[in-house]
Parts: C-alpha cells; sequence; structure tokens
C-alpha cells in the first residue's frame, strides 16, 4: 500500500505539472525503451522521466507495454538459433518497483517468438513466433520454390511460475494455405482469388515470409489483428476457438475455425484487382473504446507515400464486419477500397513505429528508426514532442489511473433464467455480437435474441476496464429444460445451403457431440457443444447427423445439403 501511494503521488505531481503547462496535450505518461537497452522510460509531456526501469537479461527486443497496475511487460532480444529482424526469444514481466516477475524463453532451432506481444484481460499473453518448414514440407504442401521458408504462428502463454508458462492456445497460419499448382494435394483449389480465407503459399515465397510484427487483441469480438511486414497486409483471427479448431476451417464464434476472418492492404496477395495501399506495415490495432473512430482498425503504413518524398503514414480504415463475419464480394478484394483516414507523418521511419489514439482525438506517432515521438491534435497540428536518442520500435502512453490501478478480476456471466448475470463491478456495459447494446447498463440483462453476450465493467475509480469472455445464449435457450429426449430435435435450414442450427427444444444435457457421414458412412465432421455448424467446406449431398450424449443417448438426422 506505501509502494502505491508513493508511485501515486509522484505521477500525480509530475502530471499537474504538465497539465498546467500544456492542455491539448493528452495527459498521460509515455513509455518506451529502445531497441538493445537496459532502460525503460516513463515521461510526462513536459519530458520529465517519472520513472526508470533496469532491466536485466539482455536488452530490450521490440515492444514494451503496460499492464493496469503499472506491471511492464517486455520482448527481450537474445542469442537466437534463428537469426533475423525483430527476433527477441523472450519476455519478460516487471513490477512498477522493478522487481522481476517473469522472464520466460521461447526459442529453438525450429521456432523462435519475435515482434510484438499482447496482454489479455485473463493475465495470460498473446506472442509471435517463427514456425520453420523445411524446403521439403514446402514442397509437400504446394509450394513451388524448394526453399526453407520461416512461417507464423501465434500462442497464447498462461505465466506458471518465474521462467515457465503454459501454452493454452495456438494459431498456425501453416494450417490456412492454399495453392492451385498440384491439384493431388489437399490445399489446392482452381481459384485463388475465391479463398481469401487462406494464404496463397506461392505469393511472395521466401525464408522470412510473412513476418508478421504488430498484434491486437480486441476483448468485445475475441478477436486477433495482426500486421505482415513482407505481404503488407493486415489479418483478422478468430480467438474463440479451441486449438484444435483453430487449425481446422470450422468453430468458433464466426464459424471459420483458424482461416482468415478479415485481411487488407494487398488484394494481389490473394489474386484479387484492386489498389495496394501497405507498403511495409506494423503496429496493427483497433482504435479503443472511448476515442473518436473507435472500432477503426490503424496501423503503421512505414513507405505509404513515396512521391514527392517518402513518407511514414497513420493509416485507419473500417472493415466491413456484421456480427463476428466480414463480408466480401466473391472474386473481389475486402472493402474498403482505402484508407479512410491517413496522417501523413512528419519524418519517415523505414521500420518499426507505433501510433495511440486518444479520447481528446489526438494520436502519437513513434517514428521508430528516427528516434523521434511526436503528439498532434485534430487539426494534425503538433503539440508535443520527444527524440529518444536511439531506435525506438513503439511507444505507448497511459493515464496515471491505469498506472496506479490494478485490474479487477475478468468478470464471469451466468445465467438464471431468463437473465443474464455479470459478478460484480462498478459499471457495466453489454455487448451482443461484438456491438454495443445501446442502454444496457446494469449487472443483469435479460436477452431477447439468440448469440454471443459480453459484458465490461470497471474497477471503482473508473478507469480499467475489464471485458468478460462470451456467453454463449444460443446454448442455453436451445438445451432447455422440459423434457430429457432428443427426438424433438429440430436441424435448420433443411436442406441448407452450408449453415445449421440446432434447436434441442427441450433438452436438459449441454455436453453432446454431432459427427455428419456422408452417403457412404464416411465420417466427414465432428464437432462438440455447437449449435451452429458450417458444412460449407462439404460437396452437395445427403448426409447423416448424429447427436450423442455422452453415456445416455442419441439420435441420427437427415439433412440435404445443397451448393
Amino acid at each position: 500500500m506505501r509502494l502505491i501511494t508513493i508511485k501515486a503521488m509522484i505521477i500525480t505531481i509530475a502530471l499537474f505539472c504538465a497539465v498546467k503547462t500544456n492542455a491539448q496535450k493528452w495527459n498521460g505518461l509515455t513509455l518506451y525503451s529502445n531497441s538493445g537497452s537496459s532502460i525503460g522510460y516513463l515521461i510526462d509531456t513536459n519530458n520529465t522521466v517519472v520513472k526508470t526501469w533496469n532491466f536485466t537479461g539482455g536488452g530490450t527486443g521490440y515492444s514494451t507495454h503496460l499492464a493496469p497496475g503499472g506491471d511492464l511487460y517486455r520482448t527481450v532480444s537474445i542469442s537466437t538459433s534463428l537469426i533475423g529482424g525483430g527476433m527477441t526469444g523472450k519476455i519478460q514481466r516487471w513490477s512498477y518497483a522493478g522487481v522481476l516477475l517473469w522472464d520466460y524463453t521461447y526459442s529453438s532451432t525450429t521456432y523462435c517468438m519475435h515482434h510484438d506481444h499482447c496482454v489479455l484481460p485473463n493475465g495470460n499473453v498473446l506472442i509471435i513466433s517463427y514456425d520453420v518448414k523445411s524446403a521439403a514440407t514446402v514442397t509437400a504442401n504446394g509450394g513451388t520454390n524448394n526453399i526453407i521458408v520461416w512461417a507464423e504462428k501465434i500462442l497464447e502463454l498462461q505465466p506458471t511460475g518465474l521462467n515457465t508458462a503454459n501454452i493454452v492456445w495456438q494459431w498456425n497460419v501453416w494450417d490456412h494455405l492454399v495453392q492451385n499448382v498440384n491439384s493431388n494435394l489437399a490445399n489446392y483449389q482452381t481459384s485463388i482469388v475465391n479463398n481469401p480465407q487462406l494464404l496463397n503459399i506461392n505469393y511472395a515465397s521466401q525464408k522470412d515470409w510473412m513476418h508478421m510484427n504488430g498484434i491486437d487483441y480486441n476483448p468485445i469480438l475475441d478477436q486477433i489483428v495482426v500486421s505482415s511486414h513482407n505481404l503488407n497486409e493486415w489479418y483478422i483471427i478468430d480467438h474463440s476457438t479451441t486449438t484444435a479448431q483453430a487449425a481446422t476451417h470450422s468453430g468458433g464464434n464466426a464459424g471459420k475455425g483458424g482461416d482468415f476472418l478479415y485481411r487488407w492492404g494487398n488484394p494481389f496477395a490473394y489474386q484479387a484487382a484492386g489498389s495496394t495501399i501497405l507498403n511495409v506495415t506494423h503496429d496493427s490495432h483497433w482504435i479503443p473504446e472511448g476515442s473518436p473512430n473507435a472500432g477503426y482498425l490503424v496501423g503503421i503504413n512505414n513507405k505509404g507515400q513515396i512521391s514527392p518524398s517518402t513518407k511514414t503514414c497513420v493509416d485507419q480504415i473500417l472493415s466491413p464486419r456484421t456480427n463476428y463475419n466480414y463480408t466480401i464480394n466473391a472474386g473481389s478484394a475486402y472493402t474498403p477500397a482505402s484508407y479512410l483516414n491517413r496522417h501523413l507523418s512528419s519524418g519517415y521511419t523505414s521500420n518499426m513505429g507505433s501510433s495511440d489514439q486518444f479520447p481528446n482525438g489526438n494520436q502519437m506517432i513513434c517514428l521508430a528508426t528516427a528516434g523521434t515521438i511526436y503528439e498532434i491534435n485534430s487539426a494534425g497540428t503538433v503539440v508535443w514532442t520527444k527524440s529518444t536518442g536511439g531506435t525506438t520500435p513503439q511507444s505507448h502512453r497511459y493515464t496515471t489511473c491505469y498506472i496506479n490501478n490494478a485490474a479487477p478480476s475478468q468478470p464471469v456471466i451466468s445465467y438464471t433464467n431468463p437473465d443474464l448475470i455479470s459478478t460484480p463491478g462498478t459499471t457495466y456495459q453489454w455487448y451482443f455480437n461484438g456491438d454495443l447494446i445501446v442502454g444496457a447498463t446494469s449487472q443483469t440483462y435479460t436477452p431477447s435474441q439468440y448469440g454471443i453476450y459480453v459484458v465490461r465493467t470497471t474497477d471503482a475509480n473508473g478507469c480499467v476496464n475489464v471485458y468478460s469472455k462470451g456467453f454463449d445464449y444460443t446454448m442455453v435457450t436451445s438445451v432447455k429444460t422440459q423434457n430429457n429426449t432428443l427426438n424433438s430435435l429440430m436441424i435448420f435450414p433443411n436442406p441448407t445451403t452450408g449453415n445449421i442450427e440446432l434447436d434441442f427444444n427441450g433438452y436438459t444435457e449441454t455436453d453432446f457431440t454431432v459427427s455428419i457421414f456422408d452417403n457412404t458412412g464416411k465420417l466427414v465432421l465432428k464437432s462438440k457443444n455447437e449449435v451452429k455448424i458450417d458444412m460449407s467446406d462439404l460437396n452437395t449431398g445427403l448426409y447423416i447427423l448424429n447427436i450423442a450424449v455422452p453415456n445416455k443417448a442419441s439420435v441420427n438426422k437427415k439433412i440435404t445439403l445443397i451448393k
């Protein structure tokens, strides 16, 4: 308690002075640590150093982020078997007081952590890792270049001790490839452009293939966005899947497993017509709630302008989202065709960089290789600048309330007929299928339609938001309590063009398995505890669905798929 009090007093005094001299600036403290540095800095808007961390275990590799309460997470550059730009290999967590709390290495001859990371509401951490594929493996998957490829994977780490962690979720891009050169392979499709959910293994193939670098998490959607330096794209994937589902093309809130839900910046990567907007990109993220254009995607476009001079841009777009999916016209590129908002920076960073968007309409831009951080107001006028004296991959600003107050426990939603109920918080906000429900600000909410519900709570100070995991109300209302038989189970629509939904119409059991067999008796699809199933990858024909409850009962239903 004494430490928190002293910390709050120091920060408050520093910010009082800063606010008094410059009311245009967004009030807060800026965090940065230069590449290879063993020091992290927290400065106010008068460029006064409020706090320093003296790190051990290696220099800062790429990113530094603060969690609520002031704990600092940073990636660390260590000696690794894989040599390349942005390589880190290790992640650390430091307390505000400077105590090392977590020191985890993820590196070998076939994988290595690199670039950015993201702290989740449950305290776990998302990291990006290379995933080395041999030349033989590349060729066996339809690659036309006989070369080693560093593919990518995303891991969710759950810290378990000072030097240990559990991998509780994983996504591999290698599970979501497409090619049109070898019809004997499972990932063959005649059309690349009609399969934008998959990555063309033969587009811009090289050893360091995608070179992902920025990662962000949207707790309302339970989705992840990552940026690719070499392919000039941003990708959105579904985090609501299990690891098993993430390796397939079905499951999760969006029903598409680990396939790309959306991609933007370079239509040529999936053979679509359109302009390539991104030209080396970093730091893709969603603009957070409370700021203008909340929900927009934004990122650094390092070579966004190349004439009359090369300038780095910060580009914003509004993705075409409906619930958990993103619309696209078959054979076309994802919209929008170009950026909706652009800030043309005052300089140029050939690599790396970041931006923050603030509630008052200001933005902060980090020109990494120039060692410059600056803030602009909504009119584009520079209101603050800082020269770091080195290469600064990222910088981020936080309110003192955020730094001084640890996040409350992640809220949990329960169901007591007819209401959804959140665990206690100070304030509440409910969401349905990724969209805010206007006026739904009580601890309880009475749902009126099937779907996924999320609740946001805040701490007593009103400055730290925490989001629950999604609650599938479809399951609650479909699995009712009137009888104990599967005989009344309904499947609709039937016939279907791809997506079906199960209505248990009175059955009490929520643990069930759906197995789908073709007319030869071959098992072609299996899911567990899912009432929405995507059959669009199957061929037209008659199928048998077996719905089984372990050690209790099962029932077969016929369904016709017409494509």
